[in-house]
């Protein structure tokens, strides 16, 4: 409701009403004054509403704007359906680089459905107005819908798709993926918000789906899907033939013309085409044959004619006749009494007031800061939504005021994306194991995996997977040991492959016998400190107080999941009477600071000192920087001690340190210092502990048993390993990337001065920062020179490992501050730099790069919700292979999309930093997902005791072929993960479960994949028994027990009698038994109905 209470205000107010009767007409011109706040957009969307047939463009002046502009429209209008951004492309003129893909699909989203009749106001940039892209000329034809009962030709899609932009692919993950499985077609579109599944019988679709990326599970029916092309760069369906053309020259006569603020849309254009035309000039001088300049941008005398020619309409702050009677809201500043007072005024004039909060988690922060719902004063309400700025619009009937939560709280405002174009990585693709790989077996050892082949065993038809030892020699292991095997994960990508054991050997045995005994140690040690730490008393820290919430909600993102649940881990653990001890691990920019902050921020309220401590200098200013500027609004004191402070300096703050002066010491290794004293330190936060050396580790030690301590991480750690330590070590991961984060924008191109200019420039005019990363050093400053030389007006700076640490520190604060525009650097700023507004990264010969280094680097940008750009510069003549490895980089522009490859050596380093040096050696040796086993079984056996008995799975043979056909899983991959997810269930409720998947996703069971899941199923419940052998025939079945086994038969006559069943005793020591069908009932279910009954009745028995 709160849009209608905004667009009734505008559209009452009587300049918008004067407007709505008489609307400019062709090649004319009218203003509108007194647009303060987001009143721009809610008057466009009353025009809109009271002249429902006319087609309305705005034109926003950067690409920030238009998007605010359109979240603005959105709000308003309470709908995302009746305007649409047509944004400008991302790639410079002539990038040889695919557009992103959110870009080309909201382009193309825009044009059907304006021209489709959808929607009547298209929000867009000067840019993007003048830009000409190849649309097809049958705009008609751009959408495709399929329903629920159609008949279509299924041979024919693939093809269709393609023609559409679409790829093909095993797995669909991202948008403009498609997957042909049997009857079944996934596919991800940029018209629908989550990717689809479509099952066919024959040519018919007998069900539309909704599916979840990282599962690949369906999650809804849906009765129709509609398909547009992937962009109009290629949409050449069926030959369709197609005009470069701009947006100007697609739109009808009586198209208003919208501009928002007082600048010229021709200067714009002028600017533009100047650019570019340097740009053709520069690559025909290079020998290259680019495209002329008038088929990619309206040339600025054809762009001037065909404004001048349509109805434009001008909407301005200025309070220029006719106006809204309109005022901006005083700055309340996160001052509560401020705003409580702005609210009662507003109540005695009888005014009416919203308070827009961006969620349901704000409104009630908001509402419990304000005292609740109750205590409100007539005429003020809270409402959901936000809008890009609030105003008082006093011509409204009634009078109207709009505020913001980002404004009271002095933040940016946060724009949602309704839809998400990114994708996201299926857990499977990380899974995946393919020929030539390493893997290790638990009782043979490393060997090379061969890939999958089908042999027949006693009459039985089976799938093994092949896999080569030393001397040549070939292990066949059914599918259904799968669990047996692990990858084998190498320290980095380059890391020299493992040498391959001898089957039955004893090298591999000594080597899982030593890694036990370590893993065994290690863990005891870890299990006793634990103990320890939950014995010893320590400070029970305050529940959290008002300040503390509105601190929290001051936070410029909303927090992830994952970030929510550390930040709840580690308050509950501050207010526990036990000292904290807890490792936050997360991503580069995943939010870790923030939640020390909060911690920081509660342990002072209680009047306790915080230390924090940073591995450089560098980390340590910029932590003093973060957390000065969060805690800005309340009377904390934070201080800083590094080598960048004077001697005086700091003697004066170890001074006020002493005395309880400073609440928050922020500073390198110095803080461990035996003159640093604190009058009453309550919690010590440690940033990548790693870091530090063995002195130091010893002194943090002693200081745990006392105090709170929080440690951070930025190198992930496996989840495995996650899990295997919960018990030991207090862990909280972050691994969700906060929500809106930009993909980064990657290009793979040689060295040229225009593109590069015109790269830095792009990101200077939008008030942003760049890094120009160049790892030589004794080159870098004729680099700093030739990067002046095409950015004169930009100020640079120089930063390497080399300078003396004072001028090293002061040119990074000057780059953290924004006094410094472009850092040129060696890789010092791999780890720990984060400068939100520094979004252009240029790398000079990347090719020198490993992989997982250059993510590392690249993680340097993209760190708030601007789009970022990343250039690997490389020589014409690069070879293939590093050019291939950039390439991977380029297609992957997502934060954990695909990275299985790059994040292989972090994970490994995580695991080191974490179990320590010799524990990661074993680690490598035995490969990271064998260690991770051998750790998660040590730690179960030492936590619960001695292990109970443990029989291995029993052999089960099957009467006729068990496995997953290629014509029903056709991908090897994706069916060595089904057969090793089916190797490790441990109940038959994962059985069906897996079961339902395969119907979800491939379509009806064919017979041999039913016996396989129900051969998994008899392995299930007999090894619970101790059943040593299966053997299932057509009409009988016989059941082999382990010696000493005595499962209680008497409970199967019962079970039997009901399905006509009979039993022999075959053996007595060790049982053996057959069950013989008598009647109608196949004899697998009467197994599958005995085995159940004999489960139970042993649990009844324990």
């Amino acid at each position: 409701m709160t849009g209608h209470v905004v667009l009734r205000a505008a559209a009452s107010s009587p300049a918008v009403q004067a407007l709505s009767e008489r609307l400019p007409v062709a090649g004319e011109g009218v203003r509108l004054g007194g647009a303060v706040g987001s009143l721009g957009a809610a008057a466009v969307a009353a025009l809109h509403r009271a002249n429902p047939e006319r087609v309305f463009v705005v034109v926003a002046e950067s690409p920030q704007e238009a998007i605010a502009v359109e979240a603005d429209l959105e709000t308003v209008l309470e709908s995302d359906e009746e305007s649409h951004l047509y944004p400008q492309k991302e790639a410079l003129p002539y990038e040889e680089s695919e557009p992103h893909l959110e870009i080309g699909g909201l382009r193309v989203e825009a044009v059907e459905s304006l021209f489709a009749g959808g929607t009547k106001i298209l929000v867009t940039t000067p840019r993007a107005l003048q830009e000409r892209v190849p649309i097809p000329v049958r705009l008609a034809d751009l959408r495709t819908t399929f329903r629920v009962g159609d008949e279509t030709p299924f041979a024919d899609l693939p093809r269709l798709l393609e023609d559409k932009g679409f790829e093909r692919v095993s797995l669909v993950e991202e948008v403009g993926q498609f997957a042909v499985r049997g009857g079944i077609i996934d596919l991800f579109s940029v018209s629908a918000g989550d990717p689809v599944r479509l099952e066919f019988w024959g040519d018919g679709i007998v069900s539309i789906r909704t599916f979840d990326i990282l599962d690949q599970r369906s999650t809804g029916q849906l009765r129709e899907t509609h398909v547009l092309p992937v962009d109009f760069r290629r949409s050449d369906e069926g030959g369709a033939t197609q005009v470069s053309r701009s947006l100007l020259e697609l739109l009808p006569s009586d198209a208003v013309l919208v501009r928002l603020g007082a600048w010229s849309l021709l200067e714009h254009g002028e600017r533009t085409w100047r650019r570019v035309s340097t740009l053709y000039e520069s690559l025909l001088d290079s020998g290259a044959a680019p495209r002329p300049p008038d088929t990619l941008f309206l040339p600025p005398g054809d762009l001037d004619a065909r404004i001048s020619a349509l109805p434009r309409l001008e909407i301005v702050e200025a309070d220029e006749q006719p106006a809204l009677e309109s005022a901006t809201p005083p700055s309340i500043d996160r001052d509560m009494a401020k705003l409580d007072a702005y609210l009662r005024e507003g109540a005695a004039r009888e005014v009416e007031t919203v308070l827009l909060c961006d969620n349901e988690g704000q409104l009630q922060r908001l509402e419990e800061i304000l005292g609740g719902v109750h205590r409100l004063p007539p005429g003020t309400r809270l409402g959901i939504g936000s809008l890009a700025g609030g105003f008082e619009l006093a011509d409204s009937h009634p009078p109207l005021r709009i505020l913001n939560d980002h404004e009271i709280f002095r933040r940016p405002r946060r724009v949602r994306r309704s839809r998400r174009f990114r994708g996201s990585v299926a857990l499977e693709s990380l899974a995946q194991l393919t020929p030539g790989e390493y893997v290790v077996h638990m009782d043979h050892g490393i060997g090379r995996f061969q890939g999958l082949e089908h042999i027949e065993i006693g009459g039985q038809e089976l799938e093994v997977l092949k896999i080569e030892y030393a001397a040549g020699e070939i292990l066949r292991l059914p599918v259904s040991r799968l669990d047996v095997i692990e990858r084998w994960v190498g320290e980095s990508d380059d890391s020299k492959p493992p040498n391959v054991h001898r089957i039955g050997g004893k090298r591999w045995k000594n080597l899982r016998k030593k890694t036990e005994r370590v893993i065994e140690e290690m863990t005891t040690e870890l299990l006793e400190l634990y103990a320890r730490r939950q014995a010893a008393k320590g400070y029970g820290f305050s529940p959290d107080t008002r300040w503390q919430m509105e601190m929290e909600s001051s936070f410029l993102y909303d927090d992830t999941p994952d970030q929510r649940k550390a930040t709840e881990d580690v308050k509950r653990d501050m207010e526990s009477d036990r000292p904290m001890d807890r490792l936050v691990c997360g991503d580069v920019g995943y939010g870790k600071t923030e939640v020390a902050i909060r911690a920081a921020f509660k342990a002072v309220q209680d009047g306790k000192q915080v230390a924090v401590l940073a591995p450089t200098t560098i980390l340590a200013e910029q932590h003093r920087h973060t957390f000065e500027e969060r805690l800005a609004d309340y009377p904390v004191n934070v201080g800083s001690l590094s080598r960048f402070r004077t001697p005086k300096e700091q003697k004066e703050l170890l001074a006020d340190v002493a005395h309880g002066g400073t609440d928050i010491v922020i500073g390198t290794h110095r803080l461990l210092s035996t003159d640093v004293v604190f009058k009453d330190l309550g919690l010590l936060i440690v940033d990548e502990e790693q870091r530090f050396g063995v002195k130091h580790k010893e002194r943090l030690k002693k200081l745990r048993t006392t105090i709170d301590v929080l440690t951070l991480s930025a190198t992930p750690i496996p989840r495995t390993l996650y899990l295997s330590l919960s018990g030991v070590r207090d862990l909280s991961l972050i691994r969700t990337p906060p929500r809106d984060r930009m993909p980064i924008f990657t290009n793979v191109l040689p060295w040229s001065d225009q593109l590069l200019s015109e790269a830095l420039h792009r990101e200077l005019d939008r008030g942003g920062q760049a890094f120009f990363l160049h790892n030589r050093i004794e080159t870098i400053y004729t680099v700093a020179e030739e990067v002046h030389g095409l950015v004169p007006e930009a100020r640079i700076g120089v930063a390497h490992g080399q300078m003396a640490g004072r001028e090293l520190d002061e040119v990074m604060t000057a780059f953290v501050d924004g006094d410094v525009d472009i850092l040129v650097c060696s890789s010092i700023i791999e780890n720990g730099l984060d400068v939100p507004n520094a979004n252009t990264l240029i790398v000079d010969r990347a090719d020198r790069f490993g992989l997982s280094q250059l993510y590392q680097i690249r993680g340097r940008v993209g760190r708030s919700d601007r789009r970022a750009y990343c250039y690997l510069l490389v020589p014409d003549d690069v070879n293939e292979d590093a050019e291939r490895r950039l390439r991977v980089l380029e297609h992957y522009t997502e934060l954990g999309s695909g990275y299985s490859v790059a994040l292989r050596d972090l994970e490994l380093r995580g695991a080191g930093n974490l179990l320590g040096a010799d524990q990661s050696g074993f680690a490598t040796q035995i490969g990271l997902d064998a260690y991770m086993r051998l750790l998660k079984k040590t730690v179960e056996r030492l936590e619960k005791g001695e292990e109970a008995i443990d029989w291995p799975d029993p052999d089960v043979s099957m009467h006729g072929p068990s496995y997953l056909p290629d014509d029903y899983v056709a991908d090897s991959s994706q069916k060595l993960h089904l057969y090793r997810r089916l190797s490790k269930a441990r109940s038959r409720t994962e059985v069906e479960s897996l079961k339902d998947e395969l119907e979800d996703r491939f379509g009806t069971l064919p017979i041999e994949a039913e016996r396989l899941l129900d051969a998994a199923a008899i392995r299930i419940l007999g090894r619970s028994l101790g059943l040593e052998r299966a053997i299932v025939r057509e009409d009988s079945a016989r059941l082999t027990f382990r010696e000493g086994v005595v499962p209680q038969m008497s409970r199967l006559e019962g079970p039997l009698r009901q399905r006509q069943a009979a039993m022999d005793v075959l053996r007595v020591h060790p049982l053996s038994v057959k069950l013989v069908a008598e009647g109608l009932e196949p004899v697998l279910e009467t197994t599958l109905v005995a085995l159940t009954a004999l489960v139970s009745a042993r649990g009844a028995a324990a």
